[in-house]
């Protein structure tokens, strides 16, 4: 028997933005909810497809090419879906700090060790435009850090000192003869 899938909507998958395109270099502007309501449903199942796709835990708009503010993440915390939808997301506090593997959907195969906060708390819109906030310790917390990132133009390996990013590069550049 084969495993149960992440996703079973109705939404396309996408192509994910691979580093070096400039959409993901690009601070992501804030959206306008009521504008983009008539839409959403559709936008949001088409990230929730592209990130089950490719076995993501959390996916940016600059990442299928939109320079919206929009995020998703489902960490699946103990094995069980919490979609989280992420609209004009702020990070509102941070504490402690813990360093871990980091890797993006967006730069595939390339993985480092990031410095991010133990303790993140988010404010942000859902899906149906109702305000939340929450505060996420983890896998959750360095999700918001780096989906917020994304939002604001970053990607992981920002985060690395030059040596480190030096290390990486050229490893980034073998890699890239592999993506589509």
């Amino acid at each position: 028997m084969g495993e149960k899938p992440l996703y079973d909507g109705d939404g396309k998958v996408l192509r994910i933005t691979k580093h070096g395109e400039k959409v993901l270099k690009v601070q992501s502007h804030d959206v306008d909810f009521e504008a983009i309501k008539p839409g959403l449903d559709e936008y949001l199942e088409n990230m929730w497809a592209t990130m089950y796709a490719v076995k993501g835990v959390g996916l940016a708009a600059p990442q299928i090419g939109i320079n919206d503010r929009i995020a998703v993440i489902d960490v699946r915390p103990n094995g069980k879906s919490e979609r989280l939808v992420l609209i004009n997301p702020e990070i509102i506090s941070r504490e402690g700090d813990v360093t871990d593997e980091e890797g993006c959907l967006s730069l595939p195969g390339l993985y480092a060790k990031i410095k991010r906060h133990q303790k993140v708390r988010v404010r942000a819109l859902d899906e149906n435009g109702k305000e939340w906030e929450r505060t996420g310790t983890g896998l959750l917390a360095r999700a918001f850090e780096h989906e917020v990132d994304h939002l604001d133009g970053k990607v992981f390996i920002d985060h690395l000192d030059m040596v480190r990013r030096l290390k990486v590069a050229g490893v980034l550049r073998d890699l890239k003869k592999t993506w589509n």
